[in-house]
């Protein structure tokens, strides 16, 4: 990569340079990864702060997407005579804004918002010849190996990438940041979300990168401290939604309090992403006979 794409906040590993993203890769901007071997060069979830310095990057051979999410494909349209690859079950995202905007399953203004905000934010681009892989998959850069790991529940084709000989594993959207995961589109899975944080925690590198915020994590049992941190956090919001069932509640208001969002947070689709996300909790609870359905549509803590 040349001297005048570099800036300071990026991080050269070997054959990988995570490109760091504007305001500490905070959404709606991200770390890029771009991987150089000896016959080809990927770049992975190019990002909105990939814009200004597009012309600066070396020859992209291959665009990979780690899922389907707008902050995550900002840059794919500066590339375009590259392939666009992402995993099957989220590749129609990529091929029109329709199928894209039913990733997110939202509502209301909040549908209305984000469908405007990729075009003229996001710079949404529908590429009907987006190619699609699978979790197994190996690229071979020429003594660089891509290898994809499917770690669906934040989107249903949401992938890591390990990538060899420089031990960095890429966990995009496994961001290890305070929020803690993110469950609330149509396509996403608590669940889901939950088997992959467990098996993600077996998975060894010497480098555990992410698309947001931290950028890069150094070693294996830094890496585990900051995932447990990650993952507690939908216990916390699980142990708040209980208290809050003290009394009988409607989703509505469940949506109103906010246990994804801060209240404050002037966030226009966080009505759709709190309702998919503590619906998903209520369900769970109810199964577990820890909530009941007191009347139709009031929910109330057992006990």
């Amino acid at each position: 990569m040349s001297e005048r794409a570099a800036s300071a906040a990026d991080r050269k590993i070997g054959h990988v340079t995570v490109l760091g993203g504007d305001r500490g890769g905070r959404y709606p901007h991200g770390n890029s990864l771009l991987v150089e071997g000896s016959q080809e060069t990927m770049l992975v979830d190019p990002s909105l702060s990939l814009v200004p310095r597009a012309r600066a990057l070396p020859r992209v051979d291959r665009v990979l997407n780690s899922h389907c999410h707008e902050d995550h494909i900002a840059g794919n349209h500066l590339f375009p005579s590259a392939p666009w690859l992402v995993h099957e079950l989220d590749v129609v995202g990529l091929r029109s804004l329709d199928d894209m905007m039913a990733i997110y399953g939202y509502f209301g203004a909040a549908f209305t918002y984000m469908r405007q905000a990729l075009i003229d934010e996001f710079h949404y681009t529908p590429r009907p010849d987006a190619e699609r892989f699978r979790g197994g998959q190996v690229f071979d850069l020429g003594g660089v190996s891509v290898r994809v790991i499917h770690t669906p529940g934040h989107t249903r084709g949401h992938c890591c990438l390990a990538i060899e000989p420089d031990g960095v594993l890429y966990l995009s959207d496994i961001d290890l940041s305070s929020f803690g995961p993110y469950y609330g589109d149509a396509w996403s899975s608590l669940e889901d979300f939950e088997r992959t944080l467990a098996a993600v925690r077996d998975l060894e590198a010497r480098h555990y990168a992410t698309f947001h915020h931290i950028g890069v994590v150094e070693g294996r049992e830094e890496f585990l401290v900051r995932l447990d941190r990650f993952a507690d956090v939908i216990g916390a919001r699980e142990r708040r939604l209980l208290e809050f069932l003290g009394e009988p509640r409607t989703l509505e208001e469940v949506v109103a309090r906010r246990f994804v969002y801060r209240p404050t947070d002037p966030v226009p689709f966080a009505d759709p992403v709190e309702l998919r996300s503590m619906s998903q909790h209520v369900e769970r609870l109810i199964a577990q006979g820890r909530v009941r359905e007191v009347e139709p549509g009031r929910y109330r803590a057992a006990g």
